[in-house]
């Protein structure tokens, strides 16, 4: 009932940056809350990488505090990553997710996954 459509991953250099977006959309009417990414690397766990309250309060994996930013534009429905200084140990599959209320049904929904790449 939502769609989750992330962009702007890609292979990059050990210090460079990258900028994801996820965008959401619905034939339905929907209100969004908490807005996340998460990543996962080959052989591990999902993990949150941050996420973003409706107000804008933020929350970071230690490993990616002050190099990472998260943002959100609420009148396009559109969450960000900002993501500076890369490292190789930063590869994943990048993962947008949000909490969505849908004709007055709560749940959280997620992206596709885009990938990052980061050679050293």
């Amino acid at each position: 009932q939502v769609q989750l459509v992330e962009s702007g991953g890609g292979l990059v250099q050990f210090g460079e940056s990258l900028r994801l977006s996820c965008a959401a959309s619905s034939r339905r009417t929907f209100s969004i809350y908490t807005m996340a990414w998460y990543r996962q690397a080959p052989g591990k766990q999902r993990e949150l990488v941050a996420d973003i309250t409706r107000g804008g309060s933020t929350k970071y994996a230690d490993s990616v505090k002050g190099r990472f930013t998260i943002s959100r534009d609420n009148a396009k429905n559109t969450v960000y990553l900002q993501m500076n200084s890369l490292k190789p140990e930063d590869t994943a599959v990048y993962y947008c997710s949000g909490e969505f209320t849908v004709s007055f049904n709560r749940r959280t929904y997620w992206g596709q996954g885009t990938q990052v790449t980061v050679s050293s």
